[in-house]
């Protein structure tokens, strides 16, 4: 009975009907679907809901393995069972699909389908390549912008799970990482996951492997892929020097250390012993870099020095900064050949991060901009003195990085609101503007997250500095540190952030630790994001991109869809004068076609530009009025005409494409149309002999672009209606004119002015452009400057 309810309330928020067998025959087909799809997305993979994509991929493999059908032949169930982990893995991994099951339940998922899944074979040998491997890390379309412009080294293979060169190469990708792990970072891309990350990218063939470098253009391999020459080519963008010392240098080397605060690490090649290779010595300056110099002595030329400094064979020794060479035991002898322990004993030695306390925090932090990692006591944990690199790699940004215990400045943590360890950047305004780091805490990650936020205008909110009815507009992100699409939201909103400075306060309020402040703004789902305006709160539904989050933000500055209530629906829609077109989206929240229209229904909007009226009703929200309209499914697309005598008469729209050009077209087919359709002896009696300014569109009917380009030409006839005529001349009916005119490719647009005795030119005053706003300025400026010509042509007739 439960199910029966549950299914049925389902059913009537996604379609309406009347007729109580096709209900029941509804129920029973989604009673037989719920089979497949009951049962907590998480709990069925087994993971908790701040679990990231390599976590769901690895869930859902050691799941997959076992329940396959093709493994449990006699198991009546298995695949039943198996569709419900699989369409569990389908939701959990697609960052808009996690969001909507996560804020709607699978009530906002009826629009995916899903069902279809592998052989175990793929399971097995081609489902998440390099998953398993540490020193890999599998970058996704949320963190591969973060990872390559953090300014360390990456070479990343972008592959394509049935790609058996892929294949081939993953034993010797493996073996590579591991040899140059710490050297540079080493990334895969399943481009089979990450489709347009990878077209993006120009990636068309697979493997395809890139050096990336900061912000320079990435270079691709080309050469044999054997570990040895992979390592040869990485080598090549290691840029760091290893110093050859001898008496010459020696001396003055150290000294000029001592003076920077840096360390040397120096390896002494005696007849007894192993020496480091060149290629280890130069991993390890490129591990190093900018924090210890490297370099090395040849003891069989440089005997006397070595004998001084008692080297009897040879050996690697760390000197930190500061020290010299007669303080023995402050000197740290290695006595490892492998790079990577090598490199990590030396990090492990070096100078900690400057420690702030709660007397000098708040001087410091007034002045200049910081990187802090909060602590709480001297825990240490494994692998975070690579964090030590942070002061390098931000010393560019003019960043300094340091260390706050909260056990020993609890009042300053508590008026931070920190609870536990993170990582903070101050932006140079002491506490008062600040933002917390809730991604990934791993040193490309954090260095990456500075970078970004030290230039946004985002800061994280708490009770104290949450807007209460200021003037001042604000976006205020509601988000859980454990949930992927709020962390994946935060670089957007940055991005978004710094186009807005002056016109726009942006916010992040973690509901995790201000639950009462989010409950008191009816916050149910992560994330959830709301505009702010004075008594106005509008709430962002579109997707997790920057140039979405601008789009929505302006349409609030300047509104394109009128938002429709029972209460002016009537009045503005119904009672519309006979001079008005209504263009109505009928849509519920929850429906994923509803929410990816949204956007194209606002741009749309902007394009008709007050030509025809655009109206949205929430269907959700005023389910009784979508009832009596007879609204049955979601988004219902009516256009109301103008000229009509019954009121309630509307046009349903039933194209396939649902975008702002083809949506716009549809539209003006129902206006009268401004621009003239030309004959040839119209476009030379009318428009070359004619006293008007005409701008003309050549076209040809079967050209895709000339149909893109129509709606757009009609919106510009209308702006200038009275101003200059507009006219349309058909190429492929006409191609004497159009040859004459100088026309080449469709569509041409050409504009003709009248300039008094002038005559006017057959080729006119070609425009290269197609977008009306810059038509529309060009046209603007042409009127202008014709403007005193034609007043002196007149005034010289009306004195003779």
């Amino acid at each position: 009975m439960d199910h029966f309810n549950f299914i049925f309330h389902d059913s009537k928020s996604c379609k309406q009907s009347s007729n109580k067998v096709v209900l029941f025959l509804f129920i029973i087909t989604a009673l037989a679907v719920l089979v497949c799809t009951d049962g907590d997305y998480y709990k069925l993979l087994g993971l908790s809901k701040s679990a990231t994509n390599r976590q769901i991929r690895q869930a859902f493999k050691k799941l997959a393995l076992t329940m396959h059908p093709d493994k449990n032949p006699n198991n009546p169930d298995a695949h039943d069972n198996f569709l419900k982990i699989n369409r569990a893995y389908e939701v959990l991994k697609d960052e808009d699909l996690r969001k909507k099951y996560d804020k709607y339940g699978e009530k906002g998922l009826q629009d995916h389908q899903g069902g279809q899944y592998e052989s175990w074979n793929f399971y097995r040998y081609d489902f998440g390549i390099y998953d398993d491997d540490v020193e890999i890390v599998t970058l996704d379309k949320e963190d591969f912008d973060a990872a390559v412009n953090s300014g360390e080294l990456w070479f990343v293979n972008f592959y394509f799970p049935r790609c058996s060169h892929c294949h081939d190469l993953a034993p010797t990708w493996r073996e590579f990482a591991k040899e140059m792990d710490g050297v540079i970072r080493i990334g895969a891309v399943n481009c089979g996951d990450n489709r347009m990350l990878c077209r993006s990218k120009g990636i068309t063939s697979y493997p395809s492997l890139y050096i990336f470098k900061g912000e320079g253009s990435p270079v691709k391999y080309f050469g044999d892929r054997s570990k040895e020459e992979l390592v040869k080519f990485a080598m090549k963008y290691v840029t760091s020097q290893v110093t050859e010392l001898w008496t010459g240098n020696f001396v003055s080397a150290f000294n000029s250390a001592y003076s920077s605060g840096i360390g040397w690490l120096v390896t002494f090649c005696e007849e007894i012993g192993d020496c480091l290779s060149s290629q280890t010595q130069l991993k390890l300056a490129g591990m190093l870099e900018g924090l210890v110099k490297v370099g090395w002595m040849d003891c069989k030329t440089q005997a006397q020095l070595c004998k001084d400094l008692e080297i009897t064979t040879s050996t690697t020794l760390y000197f930190p900064p500061g020290c010299t060479i007669d303080q023995k035991d402050k000197i740290l002898s290695l006595h490892s050949l492998d790079a990577r322990e090598i490199y990590t004993e030396v990090m492990q030695h070096l100078p900690d991060l400057e420690k702030l306390t709660e007397h000098s925090i708040q001087s410091k932090l007034a002045h200049h901009r910081w990187l802090v990692f909060f602590k709480f006591g001297d825990t240490t944990e494994t692998g975070e003195y690579e964090f030590k690199k942070c002061k390098t790699l931000l010393q560019s940004d003019n960043i300094q990085v340091g260390t706050f215990d909260c056990h020993a400045g609890s009042r300053i943590c508590k008026n931070l609101y920190i609870h536990q360890p993170c990582v903070v950047i101050f932006k140079g305004s002491g506490t008062h503007a600040f933002e917390i780091h809730h991604g990934k805490k791993i040193l490309y990650d954090i260095v990456s997250f500075a970078r970004e936020s030290i230039s946004a205008p985002v800061i994280t909110l708490n009770p104290k500095n949450f807007p209460k009815n200021q003037r001042e507009p604000w976006l205020v992100d509601f988000f859980a540190p454990w949930c992927p699409p709020c962390r994946a939201l935060l670089p957007e909103l940055r991005k978004a952030s710094k186009q807005l400075v002056g016109q726009l306060k942006f916010g992040t309020l973690d509901c995790t630790i201000h639950e009462d402040l989010c409950n008191k703004h009816g916050i149910q789902a992560y994330p959830t994001t709301l505009i702010f305006n004075q008594s106005n709160v509008h709430e962002y539904e579109g997707h997790h991109t920057a140039n979405e989050l601008l789009e929505f933000i302006q349409d609030l500055i300047n509104p394109s869809v009128v938002t429709l209530t029972p209460e002016n629906f009537e009045g503005l829609v119904i009672r519309r004068t006979q001079d008005e077109v209504w263009m109505v989206d009928f849509y519920a929240p929850w429906c994923g076609p509803c929410q990816a229209l949204m956007p194209e229904w606002k741009r749309m909007a902007r394009m008709l530009n007050g030509t025809v009226k655009v109206g949205s009703m929430d269907c959700q929200k005023y389910y009784s009025l979508c009832q009596k309209e007879n609204v049955q499914s979601y988004p219902e697309i009516r256009l109301f005409p103008l000229n009509t005598n019954n009121a309630y008469k509307y046009h349903s729209y039933n194209g396939w494409s649902r975008n702002a050009q083809s949506l716009g077209s549809w539209a003006l087919r129902f206006l009268p149309q401004t621009s003239i359709d030309l004959t040839p002896e119209d476009f030379k009696n009318k428009v070359l002999k004619g006293k008007d300014h005409w701008v003309i569109d050549f076209y040809a009917p079967w050209c895709g672009p000339c149909q893109n380009f129509a709606p757009e030409f009609e919106l510009l006839a209308r702006a200038f209606k009275g101003k200059i005529k507009a006219g349309k001349l058909d190429c492929q009916n006409n191609p004497h004119t159009c040859q004459t005119a100088g026309i080449r490719a469709y569509p041409t647009v050409k504009f003709y002015p009248f300039q008094g005795e002038k005559k006017k030119s057959a080729t006119g005053e070609y425009i290269n452009s197609r977008d009306t706003k810059v038509i529309l300025e060009l046209l603007r400026k042409r009127l202008e400057e014709l403007q005193p010509k034609i007043s002196t042509i007149s005034t010289e007739k009306d004195e003779l």
